[in-house]
């Protein structure tokens, strides 16, 4: 089975970063969605971590996350701007093509769809030199944007060729979004894609959401939204996404198993989804040769 085009978030794994990179690749996958705090929290320091990731022999597939960055002003703008490039230095310095920046959520942003749509021209602009794309995520409790349209409405705005989407199955289902907007969506704007599942039927509230999100995701296959996250995956291919897929599962109690045995629970999604999606909609299946 040729997992290539999927690959694990750092956040779903509990340990030192040496030991989750060893788990990822010696489960069979062959990239890696990193967290900021892996790098920066590693016990000898950034440098020790950016040689990890490079010693491992997987391919980073992003960097995350840049939080609250649009519809700020004056000093607080400021502040995120050197926030900003900050992790675009560390993006760069770990081989990272994708920044991944979510919706605003502070109480201090403005509802100003043309400023916001401004400050992400200007992260874009930002990125530019360090030759990094911007995957711009609807958060499900986002204060203004809080859906893949909203998102999509401000990426179209900004107009900046390395700023696209990110989408993420979580906040998909969460805010029961309809596959059909996948349709007025450009595949070659969507920049990366993250999967996860869980629990329960519906999040009504914006906190239930994000506790939800943070505390009790489960791999795609494992939940109660199955038929929804394998008509995604379908609707994506259909419509020409060949970019990457990362799990991305927040949840409690994995971070209190084996590593080994979280990875295996990954390798298992995979297989989930080899018989939900005819192989000729897998995008892993889909290999340039």
């Amino acid at each position: 089975m040729n997992v290539d085009r999927f690959g694990m978030d750092t956040i779903t794994l509990a340990g030192p970063l040496e030991a989750k990179l060893r788990a990822v690749r010696d489960g069979g996958f062959t990239q890696i969605m990193l967290a900021a705090r892996d790098i920066v929290g590693h016990p000898q320091g950034e440098a020790a971590a950016i040689a990890a990731v490079k010693a491992s022999g997987l391919r980073v597939t992003g960097f995350q996350v840049l939080r609250d960055f649009e519809g700020l002003s004056g000093h607080l703008h400021d502040y995120k701007v050197d926030i900003a490039k900050s992790m675009l230095a560390m993006c760069k310095a770990l081989g990272a093509p994708v920044l991944l920046a979510c919706s605003t959520t502070s109480a201090h942003a403005e509802d100003d769809r043309a400023r916001m749509a401004a400050d992400l021209a200007k992260l874009a602009m930002l990125a530019v030199p360090f030759g990094i794309d911007i995957a711009f995520e609807g958060l499900s409790w986002g204060r203004f944007v809080n859906d893949v349209p909203a998102a999509w409405d401000l990426v179209e705005r900004a107009d900046r060729y390395n700023l696209g989407l990110a989408l993420d199955s979580y906040h998909m289902l969460a805010t029961s979004t309809p596959l059909d907007i996948l349709d007025d969506i450009d595949p070659a704007r969507i920049f990366f894609v993250q999967l996860s599942d869980f629990m329960w039927t519906s999040t009504p509230t914006p906190d239930e959401r994000r506790e939800t999100a943070r505390h009790f995701r489960v791999f795609p296959g494992e939940g109660v939204h199955s038929d929804a996250i394998a008509a995604l995956v379908r609707r994506l291919d259909e419509n020409g996404y060949a970019g990457d897929i990362s799990f991305e599962v927040f949840n409690d109690d994995y971070v209190q198993m084996p590593l080994d045995t979280v990875v295996a629970r990954a390798n298992r999604s995979v297989q989930w989804l080899l018989a939900q999606v005819p192989r000729r909609s897998l995008p892993f299946r889909r290999r340039a040769g």
